[in-house]
């Protein structure tokens, strides 16, 4: 036993030659072609889906300008003040990640659909009509979804495609793929398809209070578990195709 510390391992790289550095283990990388890289291959293009559709922090950019709307036309009963104020937090979104160098793409959405809900609901004078353009945002995604479904280019493949490498191989050379994106987008479908059907009858009521909190309530606990159900359908499906680009 030695006595340097760290034992036997330590003593074994003190009597290495100068020069040449020891040889640390590592745990084996599947090989290409076996069961253990397709589901390596698989794992790692579930876990995009996350990052597709902007994370957590992409679902409160869009959320909290709802939020805080309903609370200030609560405090205040008017609807100018609580517009502005739904817009400034918009706007100061796009300015951290402008900050941050981040991507601006979900806050810059999310102020682009505050901005004509603020200026709808101060037009009419009516608060109802700030989620307005968000309800109509839902109706048409979900018709969007689904009919890229129907003509077999399904718009979660669509998607997901550039961010895992495998572009549109999915639909010309991997069947398996093919299949697993259009399961997964007729997924969002049902489950985005949520909220417009109980929203909507209610903004016809002008409940303001219910349909704002409603509103918030269904804002992210949705698109959560679609993200989950698509992860778990793509765990499930044959490994992506990395397409090849003209340096390759």
């Amino acid at each position: 036993m030695s006595n340097l510390p760290g034992g036997e391992s330590a003593a074994r790289t003190a009597d290495l030659p100068t020069g040449i550095e020891p040889v640390v283990a590592h745990d084996p990388v599947p090989e290409p072609g076996t069961a253990a890289h397709d589901a390596a291959a698989s794992k790692e293009a579930a876990e995009t889906v996350i990052k597709a559709f902007g994370g957590v922090r992409g679902m409160i950019d869009m959320t909290l300008p709802g939020l805080v709307f309903i609370i200030a036309f609560n405090v205040t009963h008017q609807v100018a003040p609580a517009a502005w104020s739904a817009l400034g937090l918009s706007a100061l979104f796009v300015v951290v990640r402008l900050a941050k160098r981040e991507t601006i793409q979900h806050a810059f959405s999310g102020v682009f659909g505050v901005a004509i809900g603020a200026w709808i609901s101060m037009k009419t004078g009516k608060a109802e009509n700030f989620y307005l353009p968000g309800l109509l945002y839902s109706v048409g995604y979900c018709v969007a979804l689904a009919v890229s479904a129907l003509v077999r280019w399904p718009l979660i493949g669509v998607m997901l495609g550039p961010i895992t490498g495998e572009m549109f191989t999915w639909r010309t050379q991997n069947p398996g793929r093919l299949a697993a994106y259009t399961k997964a987008t007729w997924a969002w479908v049902v489950i985005m398809g949520i909220k417009p059907v109980i929203l909507f009858p209610l903004y016809f009521t002008g409940n303001v209070n219910l349909l704002g909190w409603l509103k918030v309530a269904l804002g992210i606990p949705p698109m959560l578990l679609a993200m989950y159900v698509t992860w778990q359908i793509l765990l499930k499906a044959p490994p992506p195709i990395k397409a090849q680009t003209d340096t390759e």
